[in-house]
């Protein structure tokens, strides 16, 4: 099995401002230091040139919320993949439920998404997952495939393992009620297997995230599962210590790895 570091990253979503971000981003630097883990921040795009300012030649990465699958154009509001890249953007979230639900994205474009940031030199993190009503039907597995799909389809395999795949269940994003260690674990090494079929390297290659609810008092076991190789933290990224404290954890269970 091929070395994966723990890659911790933080949705901050509509939040922040510029003492705030500050605060959040000097901390993580000073506390971070010396780590095997990696770190990502994405906060909303007007602070993309703060975290530039803060993070540039530091260890932690930054990276957008969403991007437009077109690098210019009449798309008022819209954010292209150059102009994150131009702000030293290392990562860009792409599908995220609260934008599949808000008819922005969907599994098609998702895929143009993808190919599009890989054109730019951005690494994805593709969202997947379930609503709770999918889950009851436990339709969970078809899901997941008919979202990840698409995205083999428009970059091709190989490809594929140059983004991430972060698997939140929408029924967790928010809510404060994680999808147990053993649900993260058997859904992504489902997608893993699935991945596998196609390609056994890049399904070793890639890196799985999960995403929803995570916090302090639940990273470590979900984190520790064999197929979990990060987490992408929305609501926990909002409380300094709380984030710094998930770092942590995933940095420990890096380095439990690789001294094993």
């Amino acid at each position: 099995m091929l070395d994966r570091p723990k890659l911790v990253v933080a949705n901050r979503k509509m939040h922040g401002n510029l003492p705030d971000n500050r605060q959040f981003m000097q901390s993580l630097l000073q506390q971070t230091q010396q780590h095997s883990a990696r770190y990502a921040i994405c906060p909303p795009h007007p602070y993309l040139y703060q975290a530039q300012q803060l993070l540039q030649n530091s260890h932690i990465a930054w990276g957008g919320q969403n991007m437009s699958r077109f690098e210019h154009g009449a798309y008022t509001g819209s954010v292209s993949p150059l102009m994150l890249k131009e702000f030293g953007c290392t990562y860009v979230i792409i599908g995220h439920s609260e934008r599949r639900q808000r008819g922005h994205e969907n599994d098609e474009t998702c895929g143009e998404r993808f190919e599009a940031a890989l054109k730019a030199g951005l690494t994805p993190i593709l969202c997947i997952g379930e609503t709770l009503e999918e889950y009851e039907r436990g339709e969970t597995d078809l899901v997941v495939v008919r979202q990840l799909n698409p995205v083999i389809a428009h970059v091709g395999i190989q490809a594929l393992s140059q983004g991430v795949i972060a698997y939140e269940p929408v029924w967790a994003i928010g809510t404060g009620k994680a999808a147990t260690p053993q649900h993260a674990q058997a859904i992504l090494s489902f997608i893993r297997g699935h991945i596998g079929l196609l390609n056994e390297q890049v399904s070793e290659k890639i890196g799985l995230l999960y995403g929803g609810s995570v916090n302090p008092g639940n990273a470590a076991q979900l984190l520790g599962m064999p197929d979990v190789d990060g987490g992408l933290i929305g609501g926990a990224s909002l409380v300094t210590e709380d984030f710094i404290r998930i770092c942590q954890i995933a940095n420990a269970l890096t380095e439990l790895k690789t001294a094993a």
